[in-house]
């Protein structure tokens, strides 16, 4: 039997109700990248519920993405974790890429932080340098608002202006600075992947303003926009692209190896982010 979109995250949200008692229902929303999975060590679970059991939820099929959401606390604060993330390259589509923000949206999460492993490709950037993203260019061929739009969910033209929360960004500088941890501003460059970028490709997006490139995030934060989530991004540089005469090659276990090495960094500024929203 047919059923809408609209009901598809009714339907995932209910059970997530039914399963998670209302005292644990989040305010914040974490989505955990490629290598970044441990974050979920830091939380006080109380529900840990894996894809395969909530309603219209797709398999994780990464390597380093676990397929479970995580319910619990960070310094007081109520969390859901999504650990292991949905990409298009894995054959899925916008909607089902980005349904766990509509379902973080219903839950009643306020605010959206986002992990992500990306290529660097501006000279000044390192792999393990730590980035917050300002804004992204994105070169997707497929946008997750395509089609009919539904009223209920957001507004049919909604502006990204602030989609990457000025609020958030200052305040993460600020826990930055307090830790000395160097964050970069950044630009992302958003693909579909699955295939690393060709040297042309990163020349094109360092001259077109990205600053990092990925496979994931820009579908995602549209959809909190549309939603009307706050949201802000950090991204672990995994491999540096640029300039192009610093390019080696790199397999994705050298990509979690790196991520995996800079998520203390992106860890103690969320955990603080959390504290203070």
């Amino acid at each position: 039997m047919y059923m809408s979109y609209y009901d598809q995250i009714i339907e995932s949200t209910e059970y997530l109700k039914k399963r998670i008692e209302a005292k644990h229902l989040p305010e914040v929303a974490v989505v955990l990248g490629s290598g970044l999975g441990t974050f979920t060590e830091k939380i006080e679970i109380s529900h840990r519920i894996p894809y395969s059991a909530i309603p219209h939820f797709p398999p994780a099929t990464v390597k380093g993405h676990e397929g479970a959401l995580i319910f619990g606390t960070i310094e007081g604060k109520k969390i859901v974790a999504q650990a292991g993330r949905y990409h298009f390259y894995e054959g899925y589509n916008m909607k089902e890429v980005t349904l766990p923000i509509r379902v973080f949206k219903y839950l009643g999460a306020k605010v959206l932080l986002i992990a992500s492993a990306v290529g660097g490709i501006h000279a000044d950037y390192e792999a393990g340098d730590v980035t917050i993203v300002n804004d992204h260019i994105n070169l997707h061929h497929e946008n997750p608002l395509q089609g009919p739009n539904d009223e209920r969910l957001g507004v049919r033209f909604p502006d990204m202006t602030d989609a990457y929360s000025p609020r958030l960004i200052a305040m993460a500088h600020n826990i930055a600075s307090a830790q000395k941890i160097v964050l970069h501003n950044s630009v992302y460059g958003g693909l579909p992947g699955p295939n690393l970028e060709t040297k042309a490709e990163y020349n094109y997006l360092n001259i077109i303003g990205a600053t990092v490139v990925g496979m994931s995030t820009v579908p995602e934060i549209i959809v909190a926009q549309h939603s009307g989530l706050e949201s802000c991004v950090l991204t672990a540089v995994t491999n540096k692209c640029f300039p192009i005469s610093a390019i080696k090659e790199v397999t994705h276990d050298e990509v979690i190896e790196v991520a995996q090495k800079t998520e203390t960094k992106i860890s103690t500024i969320v955990k603080e982010m959390i504290k203070r929203i």
